[in-house]
């Protein structure tokens, strides 16, 4: 027996409270309405199957309820989530055993053995992905460990911060950090996206190609300078102070070069031209922003590369240091001084 032919009753709404459903709602509704408009118009059941790609017991379904219940009856309704397996005073908990490993006698946490210890001491059948959404949730995020000295001297680093503010008050002085640091031809890999399953891969010989680059930052004004150079001692220093005096005009009566603690840098018979040396204290790389620039400098320029020859390494950092200099704004972001 065939099925009786189900059409929509056109007194239930007018094409226009069908469109403006349309638009509010969301796309399920959307396409309920389509359907209704559509046979309204005069189109045929398989023209609108094919079109929305439904059934046609979908259509029928979605006949009946306008013919029942009107425009109401085609608004989707948000359907409810799956319960969550973990309960919010249980997340809580969780995320304080999560930050004091030491309650399960462990010195740190992965999210490997953080997942099968919750289900075991909660007895919640959670997926490794759901203890990943929960620590990301709370701002949690991969990070590796920063190498960091345990011998500062927090009374002379407070003193330094102290006398660093004041400085950076006197409207005369303007603050520079200099350092140095070594870029290889064959860096250290770097994690980068990949295709689930593959291999990727970066050329790695073994070559030992270094090179170094002395340099200083003004954070206030963006400016940076540097030089290249084959190792750091005294006389590569003293290069450098001499190239970076006739290629920088000072804005301010006073500029206050801050630097590490390195032999070379605190030579007697340096001529530090318009630059005053102030030294930080030891172990403090913190406090000095030039090492942000030098992190950004290798993260966009040297990451994953491979330099044959000393040739091409240093085109490549002329490359990554006019970059540095032509970009003021970009340094001035990345050197937030210390005292700021």
């Amino acid at each position: 027996m065939a099925q009786k032919t189900l059409a929509p009753n056109p007194e239930n709404a007018s094409l226009a409270d069908l469109q403006a459903a349309r638009k509010a709602g969301n796309k399920e509704t959307d396409r309920r309405c389509l359907v209704v408009i559509m046979l309204l118009v005069g189109s045929t059941r398989e023209q609108v199957m094919k079109i929305v790609e439904l059934t046609d017991d979908a259509v029928r379904k979605i006949v009946r309820a306008f013919n029942l219940y009107g425009v109401d009856g085609l608004v989707a309704k948000k359907r409810p989530g799956r319960t969550p397996l973990i309960s919010g005073s249980q997340k809580e908990e969780i995320l304080e055993e999560f930050e004091e490993p030491g309650r399960a006698q462990r010195t740190f946490w992965t999210a490997t053995a953080f997942h099968g210890h919750i289900a075991e001491k909660y007895k919640v059948e959670c997926s490794y992905e759901t203890v990943r959404r929960l620590l990301h949730e709370k701002g949690y995020v991969l990070k590796v460990p920063q190498p960091w000295p345990d011998r500062q001297d927090e009374e002379l680093r407070e003193k330094f911060l102290v006398r660093l503010r004041t400085l950076a008050e006197d409207e005369d002085v303007e603050l520079w950090y200099g350092d140095e640091t070594g870029i290889d031809g064959e860096p250290k890999p770097r994690r980068s996206w990949a295709i689930k399953g593959s291999k990727p891969r970066v050329v790695h010989n073994g070559d030992h190609v270094r090179l170094n680059i002395v340099g200083t930052v003004c954070p206030r004004m963006g400016e940076f300078f540097a030089i290249e150079a084959s190792h750091c001692d005294t006389e590569v220093f003293q290069v450098f102070l001499d190239e970076a005096a006739a290629s920088i005009t000072p804005a301010r009566k006073r500029n206050i070069l801050i630097l590490d603690n390195a032999s070379w840098h605190k030579r007697k018979k340096l001529n530090w031209h318009f630059f005053e040396p102030l030294y930080l204290p030891p172990y403090s790389p913190d406090f000095n922003p030039i090492e942000r620039i030098w992190l950004l400098m290798k993260a966009e320029h040297f990451t994953n590369i491979h330099c044959r020859s000393k040739a091409a390494l240093i085109e490549r950092a002329d490359h990554a240091l006019c970059e540095l200099m032509d970009n003021p704004t970009k340094v001035a972001s990345a050197a937030t001084p210390i005292e700021n």
